[in-house]
């Protein structure tokens, strides 16, 4: 579980220099950005706030989303 003061703070990567870049936490698993729809694994609660992350899930639904993400390599 991410505190709350962080998730007030965290913005997505590829949205914050033009949008707001706000996150949803779901399931206590992701942060999925309200912008770009890109999805950020959090693993061991530590979010992976990487671009390239977020890529890989963009496309996917949020109900298709694994929980727990998978291990990053």
């Amino acid at each position: 579980m991410l505190a709350d003061d962080l998730l007030e703070i965290l913005r997505c990567p590829a949205c914050v220099r033009e949008k707001d870049g706000l996150l949803d936490y779901y399931k206590e698993s992701w942060l999925i950005c309200k912008d770009c729809n890109r999805k950020y694994p959090v693993v061991d609660e530590i979010p992976v706030m990487l671009i390239s992350e977020g890529d890989k899930w963009v496309d996917v639904a949020s109900a298709d989303l694994p929980v727990p993400p998978p291990a990053i390599k």
